[in-house]
């Protein structure tokens, strides 16, 4: 299986001489099956160009579900045992497509909402303005210890835990792609940033991504800039030879931009008493919390007591004058610094800051060397 590789081919075929458990994650956006029996037009009669190559026309439901079945069950042989896959799709198909997936033992993870900030709006007026789209993101099965990244995403998302909806426009302006007579190179081109979110969540570096409708090239496109290797599938020639171009000018982001942020559960444990051990805190130093209603001092030993010698851990002691079963001592108190108040979990980060800093990666043995 050659990496970073487009296959001209039909996507049943290509999956198929693809190796099993090969691939990291499967980002799919298969026909949609429109059923459009008329040109569309708009309100001043101009042409709406709409999907209407042969490549989404079924003859039946039944036709596209027994093609979504078979595609569906490649991907996921191919799929790596802690694999995943992705799936966008309308209301034409995405119900069918979900169905399939349980079906086939995926385990759904999410359905996420991409909600278009400019939609095309619905020119005949009988029905709500289509303004969104729907993926559908699930492990290869239930027992698959899928990647989700979650901090990153979080880090995304100011700070805030990310929701299954999504709030992103179209792909317009100079991302679209054009063909010479200024026609849309594709009817359906992703935003990068779609696709930007979707493996920045759910792949490590280094990890393959198949795109078994690769179109114009955006999964490889993305992928390339976030340093993943890709296997693009597409049928049509003119698509493949756009997503070439167009993957071939891509600039790989700069390395040290790419460094993947930890889920807190991961990270090195330091306990209390290094703190004091590497001369950060120092036996009678006062801590307190935020709002500055308790206080303790620091022992030799690591434990902390307080004015009534109630004494304990940073966690145990945090909660007993809180009068709660749980606390976690890291986040509730704080030292004065040279005049700055801190949080003693940033003394913590100090030390991994210095334990780490001949090691700027995560997961080591997930990342290529040289990169």
């Amino acid at each position: 299986m050659a990496e970073n590789e487009i296959i001209h081919s039909d996507c049943i075929t290509a999956l198929h001489g693809l190796a099993d458990h090969s691939v990291d994650l499967v980002f799919a956006d298969p026909p949609y099956n429109l059923q459009l029996s008329n040109d569309l037009s708009r309100p001043d009669h101009t042409h709406v160009n709409a999907v209407r190559d042969a490549w989404d026309q079924f003859d039946s439901f039944a036709a596209y579900d027994e093609f979504t079945k078979v595609w569906l069950t490649e991907a996921r042989r191919i799929l790596k045992p802690d694999g995943a896959i992705w799936v966008i799709g309308s209301y034409h198909n995405i119900f069918r497509v979900g169905a399939i997936l349980q079906d086939l033992g995926y385990w759904i993870l999410n359905d996420v909402v991409w909600r278009k900030t400019n939609p095309m709006p619905n020119f005949r007026g009988r029905r709500f303005t289509n303004a969104h789209e729907t993926l559908i993101w699930a492990a290869r099965s239930q027992k698959s210890r899928h990647v989700f990244n979650y901090e990153a995403m979080k880090a995304l998302n100011d700070d805030v835990q990310m929701r299954s909806d999504w709030e992103l426009p179209l792909c317009t302006g100079s991302e679209r792609l054009k063909q010479a007579d200024g026609k849309k190179a594709h009817p359906t081109q992703k935003p990068e940033n779609l696709l930007a979110r979707v493996i920045l969540a759910s792949t490590r570096r280094g990890d393959v991504i198949v795109d078994p409708f690769f179109g114009t090239g955006t999964t490889g496109a993305v992928a390339k800039k976030l340093s993943r290797q890709f296997i693009g599938i597409e049928q049509d020639a003119t698509y493949t030879d756009i997503a070439r171009r167009r993957i071939a000018a891509v600039m790989p982001i700069d390395s040290k931009y790419l460094l993947e942020t930890q889920p807190r559960r991961a990270l090195p444990k330091i306990p209390f008493g290094s703190l004091i051990e590497r001369g950060l805190l120092n036996p009678g130093d006062k801590l307190f919390d935020a709002r500055k209603r308790f206080s303790a001092q620091v022992r030799a030993d690591g434990s902390l007591v307080a004015k009534d010698k109630q004494s304990g851990s940073i966690h145990v002691l945090g909660a007993k004058l809180q009068n709660l079963p749980s606390c976690n001592g890291w986040t509730f108190w704080h030292v004065e610094k040279a005049g700055k108040t801190l949080v003693i979990d940033e003394l913590r980060n100090q030390i991994r800051a210095e334990n780490d800093s001949t090691n700027t990666h995560w997961p080591p043995s997930r990342i290529n060397p040289g990169v």
